[in-house]
């Protein structure tokens, strides 16, 4: 498939206009726009909210600057900081604009790579700003969020179902059920990379097939095992239920959540609960085996039932 066919590359926004923020956070950048400057910014939120896509609007369109692009994954040592980040810092641009190195997923630098930032953000910042983004904000160490605006980049659920219907009307696909397609993408919300690539991948001749698609009666299912304390049926109903949630165990804890919070009638059993959830999808940014740290919080939830 030719990369501009791919929904999240051919509708990824190039100008702010087309960029879902909060009003609060599109006033603030519509600021910057007007101003023609922006100060150290840190733009946080969950994997596919767009965070990549507004560094390079601000620096393409807000600013329309010289910019430096790092992946912090990919090079995220010390000496990446000192070479290549430094010396780009270091000069003033060619048209005497601001300078922008944008340090994508920053918290994926090292600790020393971090403090040696920190430094460099100061003293070159009459010609450089630097933007970080990053999943985990707690990451990212308290002396560089300080010298940073930071914003949280999480967007409004009803925002992105309109965009999403909004794209499958561009493209003439047929949707039969509105209802079943609102939960389709609240399930996979705020992804909204993933909602367009799964919208892409349950399409076919034009129309979007997404009956046998439900997140939420999975969860429900498995909240029934629980309550039953038949832990080895809810194990066998997990895995046998994947290709239902396309093995994405995270959305399947979010999703517990949410269905613990509105369906659970006992409140001191829903405190314990959420926490209990929470708590796992915490753990679930650091484990390998998703499958199993999602099984654990069933046996949990079992076990304090």
């Amino acid at each position: 498939m030719n990369i501009d066919n791919l929904f999240v590359e051919k509708y990824r926004p190039q100008v702010l206009e087309d960029i879902i923020l909060s009003p609060a956070n599109f006033n603030k950048f519509n600021s910057f726009k007007n101003s023609g400057e922006i100060p150290n910014l840190a733009l946080v939120g969950t994997p596919g909210c767009g965070k990549t896509t507004l560094a390079k609007v601000v620096v393409k369109d807000i600013l329309k600057c010289q910019y430096m692009y790092l992946n912090a994954s990919d090079e995220n040592g010390v000496d990446t900081v000192r070479n290549k980040v430094i010396n780009f810092a270091k000069t003033k641009s060619i048209d005497g604009k601001l300078k922008v190195v944008i340090l994508d997923e920053a918290d994926a630098l090292s600790i020393d790579a971090q403090r040696a930032l920190r430094n460099t953000m100061e003293e070159y910042s009459g010609y450089t700003r630097f933007i970080l983004t990053g999943n985990y904000k707690y990451k990212i160490i308290p002396a560089l969020l300080s010298r940073c605006q930071t914003f949280d980049l999480t967007p409004n659920i009803e925002a992105v179902v309109k965009r999403c219907f909004n794209i499958l009307k561009t493209e003439k696909i047929k949707v039969f059920n509105n209802k079943q397609f609102v939960i389709f993408i609240k399930s996979l919300y705020p992804d909204i990379r993933k909602c367009l690539n799964e919208l892409q991948k349950n399409t076919v001749n034009g129309e979007l097939n997404i009956d046998s698609f439900s997140t939420q009666e999975v969860v429900a299912e498995l909240y029934e095992y629980i309550k039953k304390k038949d832990l080895g049926q809810l194990r066998k109903y997990l895995i046998a239920s994947e290709i239902k949630f396309n093995s994405d165990y995270v959305t399947i804890l979010r999703e517990l959540f949410r269905y613990i919070d509105s369906k659970e009638t006992n409140e001191e059993k829903k405190k314990i609960y959420l926490l209990i959830v929470s708590d796992y999808l915490y753990k679930s940014a650091f484990v390998i085996d998703q499958e199993i740290n999602c099984y654990a919080c069933m046996i949990n939830l079992l076990a304090n039932d």
